[in-house]
C-alpha cells in the first residue's frame, strides 16, 4: 500500500476525472501532494481501505460538485465522509463547483469556488488560491473569487466562537458596491489599521461563523451605506450582529440615504465617491487606541455637508424582515428589529424610547403583527401576549418595572441589576429561550446614555399599558 502523506483529498466523479487531474496538476505545481486516486492507488491496494486511510490522514478535502457527481454514488459517499470529517475533526472542506448544479446544504455553508466556464488564466488563479489555503500560506484570497458564494450563507449548528488573533475594523458592503468597499479596505490597510472584510474569507471557511467571529470583537463596523446595502440581507445581518455585541459603528454614506438601522449614528459623507480623509483616518486610529486602552470609544461628529435623512423602515417591509430573522432562529436580531419597528412607527427613532403619549401613536396593527410573528415562530412562548400573561399583578398602572423584568427573566430578582451590555443581557434567555423573554424593546444604540435604564423601563411599561387597554392582558 502507498502510505505517502497527502495534503488534500480530491473527491470527484469518474466523468470529471480529466478536469480533476488538471486541478491536481496545478496543486502539485504549487508544491502540494494531493490524493488523486489514479496517482495514489496502486494495483495491490484494497481500494476502499486506501480511500479510508487517505481520508483519515488528511486535514483538507476538495469535493468537485458537478452534475456528474450528483449521479455518482462513490462521489456522494466521499462528499458525506468529507462533510463528517469537517464537522467532527475540523477538516477544511472546500467545495469546488463545476457546471450548473445545486449546491448541497452543507457545502453552501462553506466558502466555495466556482470553476465553471473560467478562462485558463482564471483557472490558474483559483487553483493557486486553493493551494495557498491548503498550505497555510497568507494571501491569495481576495477579489479574484472571494465572494463566489456569499449570498448563499446559511447557519450551521451553533459552535463556540474564539476571538480573532487581531481585532479589526470590519468593512461591510453590498456586492454592487464592492469596488468602493475594496478600495476603502485597502486604504485602511495602507494606513496600517487592521482590516477584515468578506474578501478575507478563504475557501473552506464556515462563512456564517467566520463573519460572526470577526463582528463579535470588531474594533468598529464600517458600513458602506447605499440603497444596495440597505436592501442587502447580508449587510443587514452584519449590522444587527454588530449591534448585538455593542460594537461601535463608522458608517460611510456613498449614495442615497442613511441606513435605517443606523439612523441615530453619525456618518462620514462620501457621496462624492472619495475615500476617507486624514481626519477620518485619525479618528479610526484614536478609536483603536481607546479600545486597546479599555477606554469607552468616543466617535466625535465629523464635518458633514448638510444633514442626510435616514431611509424609512416601512411596517410591511419590517414585518417581512422580522419573519425572516425568526425563521432562521436569529432571536437577538429579531429583537433589535422589533425595537426599531416600534420606534419608527412612533417617530422616536432618534430618541430611542417611548413615553405613554408616544406609545399611544404606535398602530395596533403593527403590534398585533409583531406579536403574531413572535408567537407563531415559538409556539406561543414569546411575544407581547405571553409577556402580559406572565406579568405580576400590579396597581391601576400595572406592575412595577423591577417586578415585571424579574418575571420575564431580564434580571434574577426585583432587587438585582440588569446586565448593561445587550449581548450579556440576551444570554439570560438561555439556549431554550426562556418563555416571555422576547421582545425586550432594548436599543443598544442608545444605551451609552446615563439614563438608558429609565428610558427602557418607560418604553416597556408604556407599551404594555397600551396593550392592556386593547385587551391583550389575561
Amino acid at each position: 500500500m502507498n502510505d505517502l502523506p497527502n495534503d488534500v483529498f480530491l473527491s470527484y466523479a469518474a466523468d470529471d476525472a480529466d478536469w480533476a487531474e488538471r486541478l491536481a496538476g496545478e496543486l502539485v505545481r504549487h508544491g502540494l501532494t494531493p490524493f488523486f486516486a489514479p496517482w495514489s492507488i496502486e494495483p495491490a491496494d484494497v481500494i476502499v481501505h486506501r480511500l479510508d486511510g487517505a481520508l483519515l490522514g488528511t486535514r483538507n478535502g476538495i469535493a468537485v460538485i458537478s452534475p456528474a457527481s450528483a449521479r455518482s454514488p462513490r462521489a456522494m459517499d466521499e462528499y458525506a465522509a468529507l462533510a463528517t470529517a469537517s464537522a467532527e475533526r475540523g477538516l477544511r472542506f472546500i467545495p469546488v463547483l463545476l457546471g450548473r448544479v445545486a449546491v448541497p446544504p452543507f457545502a453552501a455553508n462553506r466558502v466555495w469556488r466556482d470553476f465553471s466556464e473560467v478562462s485558463d488564466e482564471e483557472f490558474a488563479e483559483k487553483a493557486a488560491e486553493l493551494a495557498a489555503v491548503i498550505a497555510g500560506r497568507p494571501g491569495q484570497a481576495g477579489p479574484a473569487g472571494a465572494r463566489d458564494n456569499l449570498t448563499a450563507a446559511q447557519r450551521s449548528p451553533s459552535r463556540p466562537l474564539t476571538a480573532p488573533d487581531v481585532p479589526a475594523f470590519v468593512v461591510c458592503y453590498a456586492d454592487a458596491d464592492a469596488e468602493y468597499g475594496r478600495a476603502l479596505a485597502g486604504q485602511l490597510r495602507t494606513a496600517r489599521l487592521p482590516v477584515w472584510s468578506v474578501d478575507d474569507l478563504r475557501p473552506g471557511d464556515a462563512q456564517f461563523w467566520a463573519i460572526r467571529r470577526q463582528l463579535r470583537e470588531a474594533l468598529a463596523v464600517v458600513v458602506v451605506m447605499t440603497p444596495r446595502s440597505q436592501d442587502s440581507d447580508d449587510v443587514t445581518r452584519m449590522i444587527l450582529e454588530g449591534q448585538v455585541h455593542g460594537r461601535p459603528f463608522v458608517p460611510v454614506l456613498l449614495d442615497g440615504e442613511a441606513n435605517y438601522h443606523l439612523a441615530t449614528v453619525w456618518h462620514i459623507d462620501a457621496r462624492d465617491g472619495a475615500l476617507l480623509d486624514d481626519s477620518a483616518l485619525d479618528l479610526l486610529r484614536r478609536l483603536r487606541e481607546d479600545i486597546a486602552g479599555a477606554r469607552t470609544p468616543r466617535l466625535p461628529e465629523p464635518a458633514r455637508r448638510g444633514h442626510v435623512p435616514a431611509a424609512r423602515l416601512t411596517s410591511s417591509a419590517g414585518l417581512e424582515e422580522l419573519r425572516d430573522h425568526l425563521a432562521e432562529g436569529e432571536y437577538e436580531h429579531a429583537d433589535l428589529l422589533t425595537t426599531r419597528l416600534v420606534m419608527e412607527a412612533a417617530g422616536r427613532t432618534t430618541q430611542g424610547w417611548l413615553s405613554a403619549r408616544d406609545a399611544a401613536t404606535v398602530p395596533r396593527g403593527l403590534l398585533a403583527g409583531i406579536d403574531a410573528l413572535w408567537a407563531g415562530r415559538t409556539d406561543g412562548r414569546q411575544g407581547f401576549r405571553r409577556q402580559l400573561s406572565l406579568a405580576p399583578v400590579g396597581g391601576r398602572r400595572g406592575p412595577r418595572f423591577p417586578d415585571l423584568s424579574a418575571a420575564l427573566g431580564w434580571r434574577d430578582s426585583a432587587e438585582s441589576a440588569v446586565p448593561r451590555l445587550y449581548r450579556d443581557f440576551a444570554q439570560r434567555a438561555g439556549p431554550g429561550r426562556r418563555s416571555g423573554f422576547y421582545p425586550t424593546l432594548r436599543d443598544p444604540g442608545h444605551e451609552n446614555d446615563p439614563d438608558w435604564y429609565d428610558r427602557w423601563s418607560s418604553t416597556v411599561l408604556a407599551l404594555h399599558a397600551r396593550l392592556r387597554e386593547w385587551g391583550y392582558g389575561p
